[in-house]
């Protein structure tokens, strides 16, 4: 689950990390008092979308100017207009793809003056299973663009969870930052507070980029993204209470109330499959075959007939979707619960596109009889190849 900018920092404020002082917008009407609010003399208005690279970003109205979505302003008045034009248009960056985002909260912030840039995230290590810290003096920039052009610029070290973070730790990224003076103090400080919150809050993904030099001496946090891990959000109802269902994909949120593990991607077959493995295995083979999945979708082990159905639903919502193929390997699942469903879906929304069906395992020929006897002009397959071929054929005409 991700979370927009303002509101990760006032979780960072929250445990002691500085930021920037800063208002939210919601409304145009807004705009003019929440900045009056906020001392200057420069204002910084940016748009609170989940996607990185808005300063780079266009909007898609001509209405919202040429600037992109990090706006510098100089009086109350043009932080006012500028986040007028920002909120309700379009914006489009290099993570949101052509179809952009729409601006519903602009975050007006106190501007800072710079002296340097760093940057500084924490993450979890799937190789180590551990929380890294990835350090650079090189902020500002993609940190992929850095690991590939000056790999020497970046530090990169994993805390052992038996003894935990220590004050070396801090140290250690304050050095490698070049920091002196209070702004080392700060920096072993704002360490601890955000492996803290890290571990606290059970997030995946904390990147603050640019940490920033002031030029009084000072260590601020002047943007944050963070990412938590969904099957921790459970304990967490105050993270919970910070999501924006607006800037997810319609057909992820309905298969996440359905504890459906849904993707969404820009092919052209919708896939129901049983089973991460099998469904990765199964877009795999589409793609061998000549064409592209239009989703990951994985109905669990245990799937009943009504979760089988609401998958189903969420595949042909998708207008991109031309032919559907369900690859069932029924060990826990079993063919008929599939099966079943399948019948109930397609009798609430119809079938406008080929659907291939591939079922094998548990009750594999009661399931097949369900199908067969069902009138339905459902292309039966006898493995996944076999699955594969027939459904891009069907699609590829």
């Amino acid at each position: 689950m991700n979370i927009h900018e303002y509101q990760a920092k006032q979780l960072l404020k929250a445990y002691g990390a500085p930021v920037s002082d800063g208002r939210i917008v919601l409304r145009a009407e807004e705009a003019k008092t929440a900045a009056g609010e906020i001392d200057g003399p420069i204002w910084v208005v940016k748009a609170q979308i989940h996607a990185g690279g808005r300063g780079k970003g266009s909007f898609k109205e001509p209405e919202a100017g040429p600037k992109g979505g990090v706006r510098i302003c100089k009086s109350v008045e043009e932080a006012a207009e500028e986040t007028q034009k920002m909120l309700g248009r379009t914006l489009v960056t290099a993570q949101t793809g052509e179809a952009g985002k729409q601006v519903n909260r602009v975050y007006i912030e106190d501007g800072s003056d710079i002296e340097k840039e760093f940057y500084l995230s924490l993450l979890v290590d799937r190789q180590t299973a551990r929380v890294s810290f990835v350090v650079s003096t090189e902020g500002g920039m993609d940190i992929e663009e850095v690991a590939a052009s000056t790999p020497e610029k970046i530090l990169s070290f994993s805390v052992d969870p038996a003894s935990g973070l220590s004050s070396f730790h801090g140290r250690k990224v304050a050095f490698e930052l070049g920091l002196t003076g209070q702004a080392f103090k700060q920096c072993v400080k704002l360490v601890d507070n955000l492996y803290r919150l890290f571990i606290e809050k059970d997030l995946e993904m904390l990147e603050i980029n640019p940490l920033i030099l002031t030029t009084d001496g000072n260590v601020k946090c002047l943007d944050c993204k963070m990412g938590f891990d969904g099957n921790a959000m459970y304990r967490h109802q105050d993270i919970m209470s910070l999501r924006d269902e607006t800037e997810e994909d319609p057909k992820e949120l309905a298969a996440s109330k359905f504890d459906l593990n849904y993707i969404a991607l820009d092919g052209e077959i919708g896939c129901m499959v049983n089973g991460a493995g099998l469904a990765m295995a199964t877009m795999d083979i589409i793609k061998l075959y000549g064409s592209e999945p239009a989703n990951f979708l994985d109905v669990g082990g245990g799937a009943t007939k009504e979760k089988v159905t609401e998958a189903f639903k969420i595949i042909t919502s998708d207008p991109q979707v031309k032919g559907i193929l369900v690859n069932i390997f029924g060990g826990i699942m079993r063919c008929d619960v599939i099966a079943e469903g399948v019948l109930v879906a397609v009798k609430e929304v119809g079938l406008q596109v080929p659907l291939v069906v591939r079922l094998e395992g548990t009750n594999v020929e009661l399931g097949k009889k369900i199908i067969n006897e069902s009138g339905l002009a459902v292309i039966a397959a006898d493995n996944l190849a076999d699955a594969a071929e027939k459904i891009v054929k069907a699609v590829k005409g």
